[in-house]
């Protein structure tokens, strides 16, 4: 396997394609745009290993009819899209049998509990280890109540042994004073760190797989060149063709157009996420924050504050809808009253998911040289490296550092 083609410019292709070519693999990174300019420029920039969650679990699924109706619910489905829907719900649903929940929660914890093996390593070998802070993330709860509609979330991490830590409300204005009086509790999620700015992460890691030889196409993939079982190279939208002897489909929500085209058709829909960029806040916030109850985030990055939170179902060619980002905003108020909304930017881009929350990474089963890197719904950025790591023991034919059958295509 002399040349690899990794499909997908984000930080999942990114890291894939520095992986691979530091273990002495020829690779060309192709994508229509500039490295990071898709989901990975505006995620939330949390190493979020306590959120591996299935989003089908009953706590979820039980208010969606509310939230649905809600205009400011913190789930949106465009009507005129909701047909293109009922076969990925139908499995979003058939996913939140209690058996099959605590397969999905496993496979989940799995991951995240190496999350930490295979990042530092990646961040310290490309000189980024900087990039990562030390604080983790609050979720504030205003009551009781609030803090008892979270107690899955928290069973569920005590049943895998993830740390967290219960904190009053004296101990939390200790931590972040900016926060208001309302919050009553919090839990502390340690793990939960942040990247400084997911954007320059990504930039960094490719500027280092170049430094090894690598390259990068500019082009839109239209097809795949196939010959018999095997996959001869990919063919862009201009006519020009890249051969290569292995490919990796990295291409976040729009991997799906591409494996059906190989008969491989895979359940992946886009969570079209909206954040807002404040770089004048007029408060200070040490720790990323969620609000649970109210469901937002806040995280301090790229130089100030990014708030988001929201999803909406529309597919992939609608025009956003930047009233999701404002009602994060407006949420986010709440819990920091001193909040300046000032010298903001707001942003839209594309989650990949699949109905069961669990990423597909491993081999097709249509074709003998294609691997899979997509489907990493909200935690692309935490998964990076570990796929990474997965993907590239796959390619030298050595055993990953762990089973990768749940993660599988036949899982569909």
């Amino acid at each position: 396997m002399r040349h690899t083609v990794v499909i997908g410019a984000g930080i999942i292709g990114v890291t894939i394609a520095y992986e691979l070519q530091r273990r002495g693999i020829s690779v060309t990174l192709v994508d229509r745009d500039e490295p990071g300019l898709g989901a990975s420029f505006g995620n939330m920039a949390s190493i979020a290993v306590t959120e591996f969650m299935p989003a089908s679990r009953p706590a979820v699924w039980r208010q969606m009819p509310k939230w649905l109706l809600d205009p400011e619910g913190p789930v949106r489905v465009r009507p005129s899209y909701m047909p293109k829907l009922m076969s990925w719900f139908a499995r979003f649903l058939a996913a939140s049998r209690p058996s099959k929940l605590r397969e999905l929660e496993a496979q989940g914890a799995t991951l995240c509990a190496r999350v930490y093996d295979d990042l530092l390593p990646l961040l310290r070998d490309t000189g980024l280890s900087d990039m990562l802070t030390k604080e983790g993330c609050l979720a504030l709860y205003a009551d009781d109540g609030e803090l008892a509609a979270d107690r899955d979330h928290i069973e569920i991490l005590e049943r895998f042994a993830f740390p967290h830590r219960h904190l009053g409300r004296e101990e939390l204005k200790a931590l972040e004073p900016d926060i208001s009086d309302r919050i009553a509790k919090a839990v502390l999620f340690p793990q939960n760190r942040s990247i400084r700015d997911p954007y320059k992460l990504v930039l960094g890691i490719f500027e280092k797989f170049l430094g090894l030889g690598g390259k990068l196409v500019k082009g839109d993939v239209a097809a795949f060149e196939r010959s018999g079982d095997r996959l001869t190279g990919v063919r862009l939208a201009d006519g020009r063709t890249i051969v290569a002897d292995r490919l990796v489909l990295a291409a976040g929500a729009f991997s799906a157009r591409l494996s059906s085209t190989i008969g491989e058709p895979i359940p992946l829909e886009t969570e079209r996420g909206y954040h807002t960029q404040i770089m004048s806040p007029g408060v200070g916030l040490r720790h990323s924050i969620i609000w649970p109850a109210k469901a937002f985030m806040v995280t301090p990055t790229a130089g100030g504050l990014r708030v988001g939170g929201t999803v909406e179902m529309a597919g992939l060619e609608a025009p956003p809808d930047y009233r999701r980002a404002k009602i994060t905003v407006k949420r986010a108020r709440e819990a920091l009253p001193g909040l300046k909304v000032e010298n903001t930017s707001e942003w839209m881009g594309h989650r990949p998911a699949f109905p069961d929350t669990v990423p597909l990474i491993g081999p097709s089963e249509k074709v003998s040289n294609l691997l899979y890197a997509t489907g990493h719904g909200h935690l692309g950025l935490t998964y990076a490296a570990t796929t990474a790591r997965i993907i590239g023991d796959l390619a030298v034919g050595a055993p990953p550092p762990l089973d990768i059958k749940p993660y599988r295509v036949g899982r569909f």
